[in-house]
């Protein structure tokens, strides 16, 4: 009988963080291979699982986008929360919204993705779900029992102990890849950089196009860099980063104009001593950025000048983000089981 392969990050202790509930990552071929539906996918891998749960199905084939913009391939195409071995009829199931269908118009609007359409021709490209479908208003959410699987996928938390985690798209993607991964506590640079959006009108976190490249979204000044600064995260490693930010930079994309300014892009764009479109940063958002020491001074700062090279074997060295982490093979992270299809 066939066998449905999936990775999973057990609920427990990990590198002396929480692992709030049961993290599954599916990779949509091997759905594919067993000839099932995404949600039939979902039902069967949750049947086996008695707690807590966010499960994802990532397509490695599509492309998405970062909370600041960077297009990266690879991307969650539907989300589920599961307890008790049930996933909620009503509310515990999303699919992400495919936009291959954006053209001319749809780009100038969202320049980020010239990257998409210049180096991924041809792929598929999902960010969140079709706001206007979903039931649970505001969040990109899907919840059930004591599970919720948040922000289209990249945050997950256990409802009864309040406890989260970050999972931001690179780190998911290179799990399933077989790629390394870093786990330790969001800190304060990503709690600010979250906050630098760029507008997208599926976005995983902030739909319609609400905040402009160059602006925060969480307008909170100094406070901005304690919101998530406790909670653990699995991210990509910052060589991976590195990687699809220098892809950005290199289609012409400009951090505070074209793609959003978080302190990772910043900081590699001066590296690089690519533009940066300072003026249009806003007063708010270089708080948010001084708070974590991207001050107005900085900016002006001449880095020394790096090859993308250089900057990709350096970049745990020169790009700011993530505290108290420790770099883990993917297999090392979340185990690969399989359930009978």
């Amino acid at each position: 009988m066939a066998q449905l392969k999936y990775k999973m990050i057990p609920e427990g202790m990990l590198n002396g963080k929480l692992v709030p509930l049961n993290i599954v990552l599916i990779d949509l071929k091997d759905v594919k291979a067993c000839g099932l539906e995404p949600k039939q996918a979902f039902d069967l891998v949750a049947s086996t699982i008695d707690g807590p749960a966010g499960l994802n199905i990532i397509d490695l084939d599509a492309c998405s986008t970062t909370s600041d913009g960077v297009v990266v391939k690879g991307a969650i195409m539907r989300m589920a929360a599961s307890d008790r071995g049930r996933i909620n009829k009503d509310f515990g199931y999303l699919e992400m919204k495919p936009l291959g269908y954006y053209g001319d118009e749809e780009i100038a609007q969202e320049p980020h993705l010239k990257v998409w359409k210049e180096v991924y021709p041809g792929t598929e490209l999902y960010m969140g779900p079709d706001f206007t479908k979903k039931i649970i208003p505001v969040h990109n959410v899907v919840i059930t029992g004591r599970a919720s699987n948040n922000n289209s996928a990249t945050e997950m938390m256990n409802i009864v102990t309040m406890e989260e985690i970050l999972l931001p798209v690179l780190g998911q993607i290179s799990i399933l890849k077989g790629e390394n991964v870093l786990m330790g506590r969001t800190g304060e640079v990503i709690s600010v950089g979250i906050g630098m959006v760029v507008p997208e009108w599926y976005a995983r976190i902030i739909p319609k196009r609400q905040y402009r490249c160059g602006d925060t979204a969480h307008g909170s000044g100094e406070y901005a860099k304690t919101l998530k600064k406790d909670i653990p995260i699995i991210c990509g490693t910052k060589a991976t980063l590195a990687k699809n930010t220098i892809t950005a930079l290199e289609c012409g994309l400009v951090p505070g104009r074209t793609i959003g300014g978080s302190p990772a892009v910043l900081t590699i764009a001066k590296y690089l001593h690519k533009e940066i479109a300072y003026d249009n940063i806003t007063e708010r958002a270089y708080e948010e950025l001084a708070s974590v020491g991207l001050t107005k001074e900085w900016m002006e700062t001449e880095l020394p000048l790096l090859t993308p090279e250089e900057i990709i074997a350096r970049a745990d060295e020169l790009i700011p983000g993530c505290e108290d982490y420790k770099e883990y093979k993917a297999d090392e992270i979340a185990q690969t089981r399989y359930v009978e299809c």
